[in-house]
């Protein structure tokens, strides 16, 4: 029995681990078309399937709608069965609120799909108050175009501001995507985790496995081309020594899991942190030991030991 969690107080129940698209149609950062094809992307989503993911999340500029165009027909062909996730980007130029029903019916034209089941605005930085956001949300939750909403790098105060705007039409905040993994640790310093757990709404952590920087791969030495490099460069630079015990630590307890990958511990963390992990797989090798996570937990003391070494990029 795959493990499920809720998107807040809506009826959505989605596996405790998602798929995040980023990279599927992405040129610059993933160099989508050289390493790795439509095809490759294709069969990720049927290893992510089978493996008993149901919750994929992509956004309107990822790849410029490329990420969309190659998930919807997937999703659409066993649609009662998978959740799509997708964002509004609050562009300056998008001055009005109704802009947003508009980017929504063109991310439905390139999933072809009628309906999307979680629509989120993507960052907080907007000429649009959260208000207006909120009851643009509404609308389309209204007009049956969104089973659910949610938000994306909102602060403590910017989500329950928009909690508490939604709830003034009936509609719960159903998440808040933001970036967290055992290396990016703010949302529990900076109120988000806790208010996501007071407000119950379900935090979806993008990025948790930091560029791959948790899979240890950079410890021994990967190679890297593209944009990656800068990021790689300045990780090896500032916090592949910093990090060694971090990951030295989930092998170990992976190990002791029947020989999990610190990548799987990874996620594992975050999933007993209530967080909804979408990790990114450009293939179906990288779906797969993504959803090792799954299907097993961390012991208490494993949990505490991990959680102790704070570690910071």
């Amino acid at each position: 029995m795959i493990q499920t969690v809720s998107l807040g107080k809506t009826d959505l129940k989605v596996s405790a681990l998602g798929l995040g698209t980023w990279q599927w149609g992405d040129t610059g950062m993933w160099q989508y078309g050289q390493g790795y094809s439509q095809a490759d992307v294709q069969a990720a989503y049927t290893a992510s399937r089978e493996a008993g993911i149901t919750f994929f999340d992509t956004a309107e500029i990822y790849g410029s709608g490329t990420s969309e165009r190659l998930l919807g027909p997937l999703a659409l062909a066993e649609r009662d069965q998978v959740f799509v996730a997708t964002k509004f980007a609050p562009l300056p130029y998008r001055l009005m609120a109704g802009s947003l029903g508009k980017a929504l019916d063109a991310s439905l034209k390139r999933l072809t799909l009628t309906q999307v089941d979680l629509y989120q605005i993507h960052w907080p930085f907007t000429l649009l108050s959260i208000d207006a956001l909120m009851n643009a949300l509404a609308d389309q939750v209204e007009a049956g175009k969104t089973r659910a909403v949610g938000v994306s790098n909102f602060s403590a105060r910017q989500m329950r501001k928009a909690h508490g705007a939604l709830a003034k039409r009936g509609i719960p905040l159903a998440s808040n995507q933001v970036h967290y993994s055992l290396l990016a640790r703010a949302p529990e310093r900076n109120g988000v985790l806790a208010a996501c757990r007071e407000l119950d709404v379900r935090l979806i952590a993008y990025s948790p496995l930091e560029k791959g920087a948790l899979t240890g791969k950079y410890h021994e030495g990967a190679r890297v081309t593209g944009q990656r490099k800068q990021f790689v460069s300045a990780f090896r630079s500032s916090s592949l020594q910093a990090s060694a015990p971090l990951i030295d630590l989930l092998r170990k307890v992976g190990a002791a899991h029947e020989g999990k990958t610190p990548a799987q511990v990874a996620l594992a963390w975050l999933m007993r942190q209530g967080a909804l992990p979408i990790p990114g797989a450009k293939n179906p090798t990288q779906a797969l030991s993504n959803a090792g996570a799954l299907g097993w937990s961390l012991t208490d003391d494993e949990f505490e030991q991990i959680s102790s070494l704070q570690v910071e990029q």
